[in-house]
């Protein structure tokens, strides 16, 4: 009825310092199994074989891995962590640069087609010229207005 008298505090705490032991068990055992698929340079063979002697004799097998291997497994983690961080940051740079936009030289270019087949004015190239190149467009320069004509 009175459990607390019959499991003491200090019972408690090693209780607990067990339960964190085996849950640290299990975080290694994973990290080593992923380690053992992580790593391009095994083939096939010898990565059944340590998955085969990490789960049939766990642990023996994972301190056999980690004193054989433990040393490149933070070089794989640290390869695998640049890896994504770079192919994040291409992704950043590909969405934020916008695909569908074109660039002022390939705007220029479509100007200077128009304006040369004669399907803009050298005014109105003048003025989306200066648009694209993000000029002022009140800046640019405008010919003076034609006179208006007498009676209007």
């Amino acid at each position: 009825m009175y459990l607390a008298y019959d499991y003491p505090l200090l019972s408690v705490f090693w209780s607990m310092l067990w339960f964190f032991l085996w849950i640290l068990w299990f975080i290694l055992l994973f990290r080593i199994i992923m380690d053992i698929f992580r790593d391009h340079e095994m083939n096939g063979w010898a990565k059944a074989g340590w998955l085969a002697f990490v789960i049939l004799l766990p642990f023996l097998g994972v301190l056999v891995y980690v004193i054989a291997r433990g040393k490149n497994m933070g070089r794989r983690e640290i390869a695998q962590a640049r890896a994504q961080q770079q192919d994040f940051d291409a992704y950043i740079r590909k969405t934020a640069a916008g695909t569908d936009r074109r660039s002022s030289v390939d705007e220029l270019a479509r100007l200077s087609e128009l304006r040369a087949s004669g399907h803009i004015t050298d005014e109105e190239f003048r003025r989306a010229k200066a648009l694209v190149l993000g000029d002022d467009p009140a800046a640019a320069p405008t010919p003076p207005p034609a006179a208006a004509a007498p009676g209007q």
